[in-house]
């Protein structure tokens, strides 16, 4: 007898379902920042379990879509010029690291298709869809770093990433968007690692700086 018998495997559970579907509520701005999300609402209106709604709330908090204050319960995120610094900061570290490298022929597959379907998106003008390709372009850099734990832990920060460029939208166009990233494309398939970093850190501090100009003009 196995010590793993009557192990049942779920695919997804329904405070999982629940959490994705409430972090594409918030990334699409049904739920701007500060808001509170009471769950008690929530479960009378969706026909759950208050515990259930709970532990989805929980899960969000993880992905730092969440934060719990205190009388107040769980809001969504309220972003700061330090919780946008903080979190750039990690970003910029893990990208070029990986630019830093260089990507084996499969990888750099990986980043041009990634670039393709980001141009794609920028044709049909789709703000969100635009973000997608575009975070799945740099997990694809980070994908050079061979390090599966690092790929999930990149992938969790993105959701945080999504939330800040949906929310906060940016002030490029997607030509704009496009004509940035090929810059880094063109570095990393020269075999330019010095460019290629310089290039991603470029990227990244001009979006930290759009975004901390988006959280002043909300002040």
């Amino acid at each position: 007898m196995s010590a793993l018998d009557g192990l049942a495997v779920r695919r997804t559970t329904t405070a999982q379902q629940l959490a994705d579907g409430l972090a594409e509520r918030i990334m699409a701005g049904a739920f701007g920042p500060g808001d509170r999300l009471r769950e008690s609402a929530i479960a009378a209106e969706l026909g759950v379990a208050r515990n259930t709604i709970r532990e989805a709330v929980r899960i969000l908090e993880l992905t730092g879509l969440v934060r719990y204050e205190v009388n107040r319960g769980a809001v969504v995120i309220a972003p700061t010029p330090e919780i946008v610094e903080a979190l750039y900061t990690a970003r910029e570290r893990l990208e070029t690291a990986a630019a830093a490298r260089t990507p084996r022929p499969e990888q750099l597959d990986a980043i041009t298709e990634a670039f393709e379907n980001l141009c794609a998106a920028a044709d049909t003008g789709d703000l969100g869809t635009i973000v997608d390709r575009d975070l799945a372009f740099h997990q694809a850099i980070v994908a050079v770093l061979d390090s599966t734990r690092l790929d999930e832990f990149y992938a969790a920060m993105t959701k945080e990433l999504r939330f800040y460029l949906t929310v906060l939208s940016k002030s490029e166009t997607p030509e704009e968007v496009v004509a940035q990233h090929r810059l880094i494309l063109d570095a990393i398939r020269a075999g330019d690692r010095d460019r290629a970093v310089a290039e991603i850190r470029a990227h990244i501090d001009t979006s930290v700086e759009q975004l901390k100009q988006l959280l002043d003009a909300r002040r």
